[in-house]
């Protein structure tokens, strides 16, 4: 059966609220760094968030695979765009990450068709 990545999104999210709540101050500065790091600046925050992409897929982080092919995709990043980002996390991240890259490209042809 095929995951359901956006009821796994939901997962995420359910679960980074309970953790905002159990440690605020921390989980506050975890999101201004997240905001900053990923808003409009000399690269485009679409531009960050499939860095963002890339990166989960070499380091073989399923939730974080999860929430940045559906950010890309509200981000309005295309498929095409997804594939090349995935491209570079194999060439960084061998043949593991393009298990994962597959992965991460299920996710986004999920969040694009729902």
């Amino acid at each position: 059966m095929a995951k359901d990545y956006a009821e796994r999104g939901r997962e995420i999210d359910l679960n980074n609220r309970a953790l905002f709540q159990a440690a605020p101050d921390v989980m506050s500065g975890f999101r201004t760094i997240m905001t900053k790091a990923t808003s409009d600046g000399a690269m485009s925050a679409k531009t960050k968030e499939l860095m963002a992409l890339a990166i989960a897929v070499a380091m073989r982080c399923e939730g974080c695979i999860t929430f940045h092919a559906r950010a890309v995709f509200h981000k309005g990043a295309s498929r095409d765009e997804v594939v090349e980002a995935l491209e570079v996390a194999v060439e960084m991240g061998g043949g593991p990450a393009a298990v994962y890259g597959g992965e991460a490209l299920a996710a986004y042809d999920q969040f694009a068709v729902a």
